[in-house]
């Protein structure tokens, strides 16, 4: 072989190998979410970036939740573990109650969180988005995956399944959610941040 040639041939050579060597990325799953449950107990951290009286605020903190059949129970608390406040909701009613206050109830948990927290709870949203479904425009159902992990809602809102507990699994579980409200001529815009850390 020409001497002029046998460096460039040398480099092409562990250019190739180097290229065999590299190992490929492990792909996303393609498969939907596990199976909808009636029953669930979850724990998690939540941030809530909103408008009150026109100035931006932002909350975080952490949450638990309880899903029997139609009852939802939810108590979020501050960072350090400090019950905020406590959330019932039914068919019929939704309680909501704080620290050392009377009880509040209203037939629809949305508006009482926002006259109550400042922010609007979306409880029925949550009921789904917590296991990786939606309703999709049209009353479609949409069932997330790691592969397919983006929807904007029916009620308009705009989600993200950011990361899964095991992407890789059969049946992944979702592990953090974005969920994004524009502002409306009846709404502030809102965003909610949720990480799910452990599921009963």
């Amino acid at each position: 072989m020409n001497k002029k040639l046998k460096p460039f041939a040398a480099l092409c050579a562990a250019i190739l190998l180097s290229a065999c060597a590299t190992t490929a990325p492990t792909s996303m799953s393609q498969a939907p979410v596990a199976a909808y449950r009636d029953v669930i107990d979850l724990a998690g951290r939540l941030s809530v970036n909103y408008q009150k009286d026109g100035k931006p605020e932002t909350l975080s903190g952490k949450f638990n939740w309880s899903q029997k059949g139609e009852r939802i129970d939810v108590a979020l608390a501050s960072p350090l573990g400090q019950t905020l406040a406590k959330i019932s909701v039914t068919p019929d009613s939704a309680t909501l109650t704080q620290t050392d206050q009377a009880p509040r109830v209203a037939k629809d948990i949305d508006s009482l969180t926002a006259q109550t927290l400042g922010w609007s709870l979306p409880v029925s949203g949550l009921r789904d988005w917590l296991q990786g479904y939606a309703t999709a425009p049209g009353g479609k159902r949409f069932a997330a995956s790691p592969a397919t992990n983006t929807v904007t809602t029916a009620d308009g809102w705009r989600l993200t399944f950011v990361s899964w507990q095991d992407e890789a699994a059969a049946q992944p579980v979702p592990k953090r959610i974005d969920a994004e409200r524009v502002a409306t001529a009846t709404s502030e815009p809102l965003a909610i941040r949720i990480v799910i850390d452990g599921q009963g």
